[in-house]
């Protein structure tokens, strides 16, 4: 039996409560995160799910707070400063993910033995980091 076991269930039983969150431009963001029973041998990020979201979430926020700066015609340099900082904020959640990937995911398939599995995950950790660095 293999170390870890990857795959996609049906989690729609094991969701728990809504979570809100409100953003300073004041909107309400709800969300739907898996219960502990879920997340046992889930993929590596399951353990900051919730700080994930909430980053992606504010990210969200400063993506409208952009577009109203359009709307209101704000000056170019502001709406490119805006656009900078949203571009890192996601880029911080692409590596917080990615580093969860390779501590959780590739480590568990190294580990099991099973080449593989191991190969395979070294191809889409190798494919995943080809994409992050064709954005830069």
């Amino acid at each position: 039996m293999r170390a870890l076991e990857h795959s996609r269930k049906d989690t729609r039983s094991t969701l728990k409560r809504p979570s809100t969150l409100h953003t300073r431009e004041g909107y309400l963001l709800t969300f739907r995160t898996l219960s502990a029973a879920a997340t046992h041998g889930a993929y590596g990020y399951a353990a900051q799910k919730d700080k994930l979201l909430k980053r992606l979430a504010r990210a969200e926020g400063q993506v409208r707070g952009v577009a109203r700066m359009v709307e209101d015609d704000r000056y170019c340099i502001d709406i490119l400063t805006q656009l900078a900082a949203v571009n890192t904020a996601l880029e911080g959640v692409a590596l917080a993910i990615l580093d969860d990937h390779v501590k959780h995911c590739v480590a568990g398939a190294l580990s099991s033995g099973d080449d593989a599995d191991a190969k395979q995950k070294i191809d889409e950790l190798l494919a995943a980091v080809r994409r992050f660095a064709k954005t830069r």
